[in-house]
């Protein structure tokens, strides 16, 4: 006897699926941000437009504008700076950045100990003739803005920038592009650190930062190593 065919038993889950909503307008302006860093229109270091261009370039309110920024900062791609702006850290939304965001001077200068003495050794090694013609036009060029005590505010912005440039050409020079990638997600909060110090011919640590230049130009390694270590310790010792 045939028995009537009957129709599978449908499983019941306790899976909520929820209905798909339409993307913000935050959202889309956060996007849009994103894919400017991502695709290198605002490099790692370099300071983003203004709200107010950035409100001119998305067509979109200043409260979107600040809110799709403010997501950027959480995602640890973009860093705010008090009265300077808004800067680039990193040009993917690396869990890694957020943690450099937080980070206490302190911890900071003992991961520079580390990474700035290696690079410094290794540059020395391997610095080509383009390195060092770098090197040395951007320690003139930082000794020059650092000689004065009195600066502007303008001056003083420049002079941090250029400090932070001759650093990370020694770990150009190193060509450890791992080296150079994990640099630039600290550039931000470097330039951060160093503003709240004072900037001139005072805190300039000249002779330090000379004898680090010679040292890798001349490919003494292990004055390199010493050099970098001194400075630091210099650093750490004016907090």
């Amino acid at each position: 006897m045939d028995h009537p065919i009957q129709s599978p038993t449908r499983l019941v889950t306790s899976v909520s699926v929820q209905p798909v909503r339409r993307q913000t307008l935050i959202g889309q302006v956060t996007d849009q941000l994103r894919s400017e860093i991502v695709a290198g229109a605002w490099p790692v270091g370099s300071r983003i437009p203004t709200e107010p261009e950035l409100c001119e370039l998305t067509g979109t309110a200043r409260n979107t504008v600040r809110e799709a920024v403010q997501a950027l900062v959480h995602a640890g791609m973009l860093a705010r700076r008090q009265g300077s702006g808004t800067y680039v850290l990193s040009s993917s939304d690396s869990a890694l950045n957020g943690v450099f965001a937080g980070a206490r001077e302190a911890d900071l200068l003992e991961l520079r100990e580390t990474l700035d003495v290696t690079a410094a050794g290794l540059a020395a090694q391997r610095r080509t003739d383009a390195d060092i013609v770098e090197l040395e036009r951007l320690l003139d060029l930082r000794d020059s803005l650092w000689a004065d005590g009195d600066l502007t505010d303008v001056a003083r912005a420049r002079a941090v920038e250029v400090d932070i440039d001759l650093h990370r050409a020694i770990v150009a020079a190193s060509h450890n592009a791992l080296y150079l990638d994990f640099y630039d997600h600290l550039v931000p909060l470097l330039a951060d650190h160093i503003a709240t110090r004072p900037v001139g011919a005072a805190t300039s640590h000249r002779a330090e930062h000379t004898e680090l230049v010679r040292a890798v130009v001349t490919g003494d390694v292990t004055a390199a190593r010493s050099a970098a270590k001194r400075l630091l310790s210099e650093v750490r010792q004016r907090r």
